[in-house]
């Protein structure tokens, strides 16, 4: 996402900014993705993320062969069935299907785009989670990753790096309810 919390980059509604990240790649940031991608997860994915990736990813799999043996859960009331399987359609209320998920053995459910099925996550507290590559610009319109509706929550770092680019590289993990607290001032003894 970008500095300003954009994580838009398709051109979807004629979006100016296309590929906005890929002038920041760099060896450090593909060893990360490629990291993620193998590491076995199953794919909670909107119904629009989906539609981009069914005719894709089964021609492109050898960059991501667990995208193939990946479980595709897709939240919509629009589709019921798909070629690429395993794939399975969610409709209705999506926060409850995806906590009756969560509470299944199986591999992680991992999000990757979607920007409007992750605001269902946020504003529900569904998200355990996050990893995150923060670019270093501004676009000033797009798809935000978090947008009115995202409940107060704490997260915890649990690695973190930097890129060559400027990327930031990091993850965190919820750490419960915000804390607040007042400022404290020392006064010298006089």
């Amino acid at each position: 996402m970008t500095l300003d919390g954009v994580i838009q980059s398709d051109p979807e509604d004629d979006f100016k900014y296309t590929g906005w990240y890929f002038g920041y790649a760099d060896d450090v940031t593909g060893a990360v993705i490629q990291e993620r991608l193998k590491k076995p997860a199953d794919l909670l994915l909107g119904r629009k993320t989906f539609d981009i990736w069914e005719p894709y990813w089964p021609t492109h799999s050898d960059f991501w062969p667990n995208v193939m043996t990946a479980t595709k859960y897709v939240a919509s009331n629009t589709r019921d069935s798909s070629d690429w399987q395993p794939t399975v359609f969610l409709s209705g209320d999506i926060a409850k299907k995806v906590s009756q998920l969560k509470q299944e053995d199986g591999p992680n459910l991992h999000v990757m785009g979607s920007a409007d099925l992750l605001q269902t996550l946020f504003k529900n507290d569904l998200v355990d989670e996050l990893h995150l590559m923060i670019f270093p610009i501004t676009l000033g319109t797009g798809k935000r990753l978090f947008t009115a509706g995202t409940i107060p929550a704490a997260f915890k770092v649990t690695e973190s790096q930097v890129s060559p680019n400027g990327v930031i590289i990091v993850n965190y993990e919820r750490a419960g309810e915000v804390k607040t607290g007042e400022p404290q001032i020392e006064q010298d003894d006089q």
